[in-house]
């Protein structure tokens, strides 16, 4: 059986955000074992799994990322959306679009400490379309 769903996550401002449940509320019943496969539609924004308890951590990797990619940089030629453009781009890049989670006993089957992130690059990206597709 392959099912496939597509949604979109409400609008966040910059950052790193947790989004386990406003996924798993899109979705249909899960098969008891199989794949789940979840795709961001977009180049400025990316998934990502990491902590899912302690809040600081999503501050600090915001922190890191953007001291990694760092705005308004005189080499960056791709400029005419705003200064946060190109470094979401290369965020993007860095970070990925998709994920794959395993499926078991009918529920993704992550970590005692581990969500799902929306690493949001832009200021304001608006709302992010997600194309989730079970296989199982």
């Amino acid at each position: 059986m392959i099912e496939q769903v597509e949604f979109s996550l409400k609008p966040r401002r910059r950052g790193f955000h947790l989004i386990t449940q406003e996924v798993a509320s899109h979705l249909p019943v899960l098969p008891e074992k199989g794949l789940l496969h979840l795709f961001v539609k977009h180049t400025s924004c990316a998934l990502s799994i990491n902590e899912n308890y302690d809040p600081s951590v999503r501050n600090d990797m915001e922190c890191i990322y953007n001291d990694l990619v760092k705005e308004n940089q005189p080499y960056y030629t791709h400029t005419d959306e705003g200064s946060d453009d190109m470094p979401s781009h290369a965020k993007c890049s860095l970070t990925g679009v998709s994920l794959t989670i395993p499926i078991t006993d009918g529920h993704m089957n992550l970590g005692t400490w581990q969500g799902i992130y929306l690493c949001e690059f832009r200021d304001y990206g608006g709302a992010r379309r997600v194309v989730a597709t079970i296989v199982g």
